[in-house]
């Protein structure tokens, strides 16, 4: 799978969605090639702006707390994409969609890359660019969900794979709003 794909599947049902089921990579080689390294990006942002400029984004955080932040957020990353898998599959079953454990840890894996891309906007230190960049990686990370609903799960109902990305990205989003209290409360 190439990364440089991903913009594609956020607009596409089969552009890269066809070379990502073809390929099929195991979920160890999913996790070790695209959630961690990947997952790495936020915490070394964070990491980065906060020993640099923290006080831009929270007033009176010290370098050392950013740095325990980074470290923690980096651990509930690697532990929030197979719990959005673990729940992925929950909304498959109860939508009777047909479908596995792998599809879903797939669809978990590929779903935040747009929001840890975003971090990179870390690098400059203005909290309003941050925060408009962030939710265009969310709106990313939505069209990821739904499209990939609809290729990794081969649904063919518009509205149930609808129903599903909405309630999987919902579930996405409170976790990520968990992941920014993390950040924010250290």
């Amino acid at each position: 799978m190439n990364i440089l794909q991903m913009p594609r599947m956020i607009f596409s049902f089969s552009d890269g969605w066809d070379d990502l089921i073809r390929i099929h990579p195991s979920i160890a080689r999913l996790f070790a090639l695209l959630v961690l390294p990947l997952s790495l990006l936020p915490p070394a942002m964070i990491y980065y702006a906060g020993g640099r400029y923290g006080d831009v984004f929270v007033q009176g955080i010290t370098p050392a707390q950013w740095q325990a932040a980074a470290g923690i957020f980096f651990l509930a990353e690697l532990l929030t994409v197979p719990i959005m898998a673990w729940l992925i599959h929950l909304v498959a079953r109860v939508n009777n969609a047909e479908t596995n454990y792998h599809a879903c840890f797939t669809l978990a894996a590929i779903a935040p890359v747009s929001l840890w891309l975003s971090s990179l906007t870390l690098f400059v230190p203005n909290l309003f660019f941050g925060v408009i960049v962030g939710g265009f990686g969310l709106l990313g990370s939505v069209g990821l969900i739904y499209r990939g609903v609809y290729a990794l799960f081969a649904m063919r109902e518009d509205i149930k794979a609808l129903q599903m990305a909405t309630v999987i990205a919902s579930a996405g989003l409170f976790m990520w709003l968990i992941l920014m209290q993390i950040v924010l409360i250290h």
